[in-house]
């Protein structure tokens, strides 16, 4: 028994002066490692001053699709603008949203920035207008991808739904 007493003392005495006591020399021992940081300038591209393509204005496409040319009359047919609203609220209100980006752009002021014949088109042509319009290519990029789904509207409903875009 006495044995056994003696050899765990040794053991944790050796545990103990193994362990504790030690503080680290690092420069003492001559050994040191001391790094400075290099910054590396890079060359940054210029930034043009692009404007998104939902902003973007262009008069003078009129897209891909059935639709070649629309004369709006002067004044407004409201009959017409709340058909146009009722089909915008059932159809086209799920992705774009008056006066905020949605999952599409809004669609107040489109009227500043597209054609009617083209608004037409993207209403009921949207698979074509992406493949082959590059303005709607463009807005398919800026809006993550998310291509405009073909309600498959009639030409009447889309166009009350432009005049209910001019009320806007």
């Amino acid at each position: 028994m006495k044995i056994n007493n003696l050899i765990s003392t040794v053991l944790m005495a050796m545990l103990i002066a193994a362990c504790g006591g030690k503080t680290e020399k690092k420069e003492e021992d001559g050994f040191s490692v001391k790094r400075q940081k290099t910054e590396q300038k890079k060359e940054e591209a210029p930034v043009a001053n692009v404007t998104k393509a939902s902003e973007r204005v262009d008069l003078t496409t009129k897209g891909v699709g059935p639709i070649k040319t629309i004369t709006l009359d002067a004044q407004i047919d409201q009959a017409m603008a709340d058909k146009g609203k009722e089909v915008y609220d059932k159809m086209c209100l799920a992705c774009h949203r008056i006066g905020k980006k949605f999952v599409g752009p809004a669609p107040d002021g489109i009227l500043e920035r597209r054609t009617p014949e083209w608004i037409m088109n993207m209403i009921l042509n949207p698979e074509v207008m992406v493949k082959e319009d590059p303005l709607a290519k463009e807005l398919l990029v800026e809006f993550n991808g998310s291509p405009m789904a073909n309600q498959s509207l009639t030409e009447e409903e889309a166009r009350a739904v432009l005049e209910y875009f001019r009320t806007l």
